[in-house]
């Protein structure tokens, strides 16, 4: 869950050096719906693509529920004959405004590349 001993400054910290690091990647800063499109190829494990719009849509879709699934809002149900994962809702994700919604996105997604460097070694 977020972290109520991390500041502000501590957040946009983190949050800049994933972007740095992401920059230098792939060679321009990714916006958010992108890091989620990225996170959703990487969930389905099948390579780059290509994708249509819908299955680009899902890719997104299946990434928010993933980065979800580290709070307990969501946890995965089946991966379909076709490799796609699908989640289920759990708990309800908490109303929040656009601004908390972001912050709470942002949030999940440096979780979420924490858990894969720790994965990975």
């Amino acid at each position: 869950m977020l972290d109520p001993q991390e500041t502000e400054a501590q957040f946009e910290h983190r949050w800049w050096l994933l972007m740095t690091e992401l920059r230098q990647r792939f060679g321009k800063k990714p916006d958010l719906n992108a890091l989620l499109l990225l996170i959703g190829v990487q969930e389905l494990g099948q390579g780059l693509g290509p994708f249509s719009k819908e299955q680009k849509q899902d890719l997104m879709h299946i990434a928010t529920c993933r980065l979800f699934s580290i709070s307990g809002y969501y946890e995965l149900e089946r991966v379909d004959e076709d490799g796609w994962p699908h989640y289920r809702l759990i708990n309800p994700v908490p109303f929040a405004t656009l601004k908390e919604q972001e912050r709470m996105l942002k949030w999940h997604i440096l979780e979420y590349f924490a858990q894969q460097e720790d994965l990975n070694g």
